[in-house]
């Protein structure tokens, strides 16, 4: 990874041997489609940051976006727990190898773990709202002009986003088709209902309705 793949719109991914270390494993087990992503999520989160005004651990926002989605790869689909804790852990295991502080790696398991639930990381540390904002802009457009054209362009000239859409869509798919109890009461039911024939989301009134408690 070059100096000049790893500057766009005023934004640098930090030159250290953690970020470093960290796009390497992820850049070996993921394809390229969460590779880009993953990227582009630090650049947006970033961008987003500097816009709110928020003081933010570069390292640590790098570390939470880079690992955000691992979680999605076939060596998680058996787990039986949600892709996002799958990612979490993974990032945990990484760096507790490397002895970073106990806080720092709560701060990247929180921003991991919480960046499909929305309505909470927006009112945590500045890591954890960011990942989920760099999240919500390249998946759902969700501030798309907040960040100038010129940026866009920038950061997506570096990590590109042919038929994104429909890419990530398969991808969120395949990640959590074979674990379908994980989507109650989140985001990933919507997926598996317009993809999956037959899935039936959970009902948390239809649960409390039939759960053995007499009344």
């Amino acid at each position: 990874m070059t100096a000049q793949e790893s500057f766009a719109a005023g934004v640098a991914v930090p030159d250290t041997r953690l970020a470093t270390e960290a796009t390497e494993l992820v850049r070996e087990t993921t394809d390229d489609l969460i590779y880009h992503h993953s990227r582009r999520v630090y650049w947006f989160g970033a961008l987003q940051g500097r816009n709110r005004g928020l003081s933010f651990d570069p390292e640590l926002l790098y570390l939470g976006a880079i690992f955000h989605d691992l979680g999605l790869g076939a060596k998680f689909h058996g787990s039986g727990r949600r892709f996002e804790v799958d990612s979490a852990d993974e990032a945990r295991r990484f760096l507790q190898s490397r002895g970073v502080p106990e806080d720092s790696i709560r701060r990247v398991w929180t921003a991991i773990a919480l960046h499909t639930t929305p309505g909470i990381p927006q009112f945590m540390e500045p890591e954890v709202a960011l990942v989920t904002a760099g999240v919500e802009y390249d998946v759902l457009g969700i501030g798309y002009h907040d960040i100038s054209a010129s940026d866009r362009a920038e950061i997506t000239a570096l990590h590109p986003r042919p038929d994104f859409k429909r890419c990530i869509l398969r991808a969120f798919t395949e990640g959590i088709a074979p674990k379908p109890e994980t989507t109650f009461g989140n985001v990933k039911a919507d997926v598996l209902e317009h993809f999956v024939p037959g899935f039936t989301r959970g009902d948390f009134v239809e649960t409390i309705q039939n759960s053995p408690w007499p009344e």
